[in-house]
């Protein structure tokens, strides 16, 4: 039943937004600025209330008088401005419903939605709470009907018993102490409202508080029109003698004050609070989505991170969570402005526009990340908004828990977090050293991530490094360090079944032993083979780690490579170029993906020949010491992606 009350009310949305843009053009769209228009309402609210307040006289006496002489005595401000911040309110009702109604449709309320939904659900309640209240003040007809209708409400509660009705019987039962109360109530419970909203808010990244320009000065000229053609007017002094024969309704604010009438007060109260039951629990009710869980990751570039992306949330609320400076304006699937090229992976696109992205662009690896939803493990590249400020990178301090000299030339050097906490990261990053000068020196991890009480590096000696050569040479056990990360957008993708050839060079085995151990912790049955090139046999610092995983697993093999082996080495392996000898083995990599990690040369000399022997530019990712985004290796000038970085 939801499903197709949802599925129905996303074609009239989707319909009317559509006529819309044919109006306003997708960049100014009201239906796409629901939330900001009602931001700006309750600030005109506000602002027009604060005006009347100064000139209202919270006294059985003076109200009704104080509001008719604001109202026609200084009509210029006063009765404008009255009928201003009675159309803005009314406004406000209605864009909150919309916002509300909007959420549902397109399923934004499941998941970690939820509270931002019950946060919406509370705030509607304050405003017709405070219009309720505010309807009570000028102390004309409408007033009496509102106020006694409230009171006959609420005292069919048993806590109230019926002693409310009791003090609007007469007029000489009305109080100076009832405006002041009701002066209170009229300033507290906006006050609360204004907390509430901050709190819902916070709950949105990047969150607009204001829609363009253009819509402000359009709903400001419409207000003050609407309040020349037809004001705001009191109704007649309140007389509790009488009863208003009949009153001018709002049915904004007062939809279940008909509802009192014919039903009663009880059976309204049993509506009013079913359905506020039934609003709060629609994040839990079935039916459910299929095949989400808690979290996938998100590569990103030009960014070169991961993040991750909670269950229901779309790739443009993750990205902007985490201070991306993805490009967005309508968040709706109307105007365009955040899409992106999806490089792997599967997402789920909300209902969209087709003008804001069409089959041809789809088809072309497009997505729009405000409506796409990852079903899996996700790389996207998008273009950054224009100017964006430098992202803060979170910075850590560390202490050299183990130093461990595997080679004369590789060092093990190992951290722990200063504050005793584990680091999260994916396998395949790289964290920054940061020197004392701020300068920067980039190491992969070289553990998997489930197994990293410790942050393991391997540190090859640079003859004439800065960082490198005091690694060697002064630093001990319990220096400390900082740096920062992680950073970087390699992993291992696993959505194919094609067999990995792994190509490290040199210390490029430190991010595919932090690979392939995850690969081993995630049960992964996808055949691997690991070709390690090096100079000669000292060079293989875990080589034994390596034939060991080869023992312990059917679907792993290691090929060590030497291109310059001692005579000493009695070598009787694998020689030469460490690419040579993959292609030796597989001419045709059409059905392989390749990881190669080592230095720019290695990946140079890689790289166009695994082009020629049929390698994809989907299979093929590669280390060099530039971090740029991965692009098509078709061609001899293509950049690659940075796996370990600079280690001088």
């Amino acid at each position: 039943m939801l499903n197709l009350l949802q599925t129905f009310t996303q074609s009239v949305f989707l319909a009317i937004e559509k006529i819309f843009n044919s109006f306003f053009g997708e960049r100014l769209n009201p239906f796409y600025y629901l939330g900001a228009i009602t931001y700006f309402l309750l600030w005109i609210v506000i602002a027009t209330g604060l005006y009347l307040y100064a000139f209202f006289e919270t006294s059985v006496a003076g109200a009704f008088g104080s509001v008719q002489a604001l109202t026609h005595g200084q009509w210029f401000a006063g009765g404008v401005l009255r009928s201003v911040h009675r159309y803005a309110s009314d406004g406000l009702v209605l864009g909150m419903a919309l916002h509300l109604i909007r959420h549902f449709t397109f399923d934004r309320h499941r998941g970690f939605h939820w509270f931002s939904w019950v946060s919406g659900v509370i705030l509607l309640w304050l405003t017709y709470a405070s219009g309720v209240n505010g309807y009570m003040l000028p102390w004309d007809r409408l007033s009496q009907f509102v106020v006694t209708a409230t009171t006959e409400w609420f005292d069919v509660l048993p806590v109230i018993g019926g002693s409310m009705t009791r003090n609007f019987i007469s007029n000489a039962n009305v109080s100076d102490r009832l405006f002041s109360l009701l002066s209170f109530l009229h300033i507290g419970i906006p006050l609360v409202l204004m907390a509430v909203l901050w709190v819902h808010t916070q709950r949105t990244p990047s969150a607009k508080t204001n829609p363009p320009r253009p819509l402000m000065i359009g709903i400001v000229l419409s207000l003050v029109a609407l309040a020349i053609i037809k004001p705001a007017v009191s109704q007649g002094q309140a007389d509790m003698a009488t009863l208003p024969a009949s009153v001018n309704f709002d049915w904004f604010y007062l939809p279940v004050y008909p509802l009192i009438e014919h039903w009663g007060p009880l059976k309204a109260w049993l509506f009013s609070i079913g359905a506020t039951l039934l609003l709060l629990a629609l994040p839990w009710l079935p039916p459910r989505r299929r095949g989400s869980q808690p979290e996938w990751s998100l590569a990103v570039h030009p960014d070169e991170c991961i993040i991750e992306v909670r269950s229901g949330e779309t790739l443009l609320d993750a990205g902007l969570r985490q201070g991306l400076p993805m490009p967005f304006e309508c968040r709706n699937g109307g105007c365009g402005a955040c899409k992106a090229t999806l490089l792997h992976g599967e997402v789920r696109l909300e209902p969209f526009q087709e003008s804001a992205l069409t089959s041809a662009e789809r088809a072309a690896g497009k997505t729009l990340l405000c409506c796409a939803e990852p079903l899996s493990d996700v790389e996207i590249e998008y273009v950054p908004q224009i100017g964006p400020k430098a992202l803060p990178i979170k910075q850590y301090v560390a202490r050299v828990s183990r130093l461990e000299r595997l080679t004369q030339d590789v060092m093990r050097l190992s951290l722990r977090l200063e504050d005793g906490s584990a680091l999260r990261f994916h396998a395949g990053q790289y964290i920054n050293i940061i020197l004392d000068d701020g300068a920067g020196r980039s190491f992969s991890f070289a553990a998997a991530p489930h197994a990293a009480e410790e942050i393991e590096l391997h540190v090859r000696l640079v003859p004439g490094g800065r960082f490198t050569t005091e690694v060697f040479t002064r630093m001990k056990v319990g220096d400390q360090l900082r740096f920062e990360g992680p950073l970087g957008a390699f992993t291992l993708r696993q959505d194919t079944d094609k067999p990995i050839l792994f190509v490290a060079g040199s210390t490029g085995f430190a991010p595919v032993k932090s690979m392939i151990e995850h690969a081993f912790h995630c049960g992964l049955k996808r055949p691997m083979i690991l070709y390690w090139g090096v100079r000669n046999r000292r060079d293989l610092y875990l080589g034994d780690l390596a034939e060991q995983w080869a023992r312990e697993h059917a679907n792993f093999t290691f090929v060590p490579v030497l291109s310059e082996p001692r005579a000493e080495d009695e070598w009787t392996g694998r020689t030469g170029l460490v690419h040579e000898a993959i292609l030796a083995d597989f001419p045709d990599l059409s059905k392989h993906q390749v990881y190669a990690c080592g230095s720019v040369q290695m990946v140079e000399a890689a790289q166009p020949a695994f082009i020629k022997h049929g390698i994809s530019s989907d299979d093929c990712f590669s280390d060099a010491f530039r971090l740029t985004a991965q692009k098509p290796l078709d061609t001899a000038k293509a950049d690659v992606v940075k796996l370990g970085g600079s280690n001088v």
